[in-house]
């Protein structure tokens, strides 16, 4: 599926399946804030699109998610590298699921995020 957000800031699909996936990103001079560690919402979109896409291959034809609400703690800065997220499902309903996602550089935790996403009819497309 085609994701415009996340091919602007060069999030990298890694592995998915139902329930899990793994994304990674690159981290470049854009992604930094004015003290020049990575700036906390890009941390934020890798566990937001991680958890949309270990959510997706659990859903049934003509459904969709949307993320209700995510909560993040972030543990140390990063200057550089690469980051890598890894998300599994730790609970899913017929109408909510709750994600968790673990953000680290190398070896280095440096966030862990959960979410709860609501699961939809899928909206009709238009044209």
């Amino acid at each position: 599926m085609k994701h415009p957000f996340a091919d602007l800031i060069k999030l990298e699909t890694g592995e998915q399946r139902a329930g899990y996936s793994t994304m990674s990103l690159e981290l470049a001079p854009e992604h930094m804030n004015p003290h020049g560690v990575v700036h906390g919402a890009v941390v934020f979109a890798l566990a937001d699109t991680g958890m949309g896409l270990a959510l997706y291959p659990t859903l049934e034809t003509g459904q969709t998610c949307a993320t209700i609400d995510i909560s993040i703690s972030y543990f140390r800065p990063v200057q550089g590298g690469r980051l890598v997220c890894t998300t599994e499902l730790v609970n899913r309903g017929r109408t909510v699921a709750h994600l968790s996602s673990r953000v680290r550089a190398g070896e280095q935790l440096v966030a862990l995020a959960t979410g709860n996403y609501a699961i939809l009819a899928a909206p009709p497309r238009a044209g």
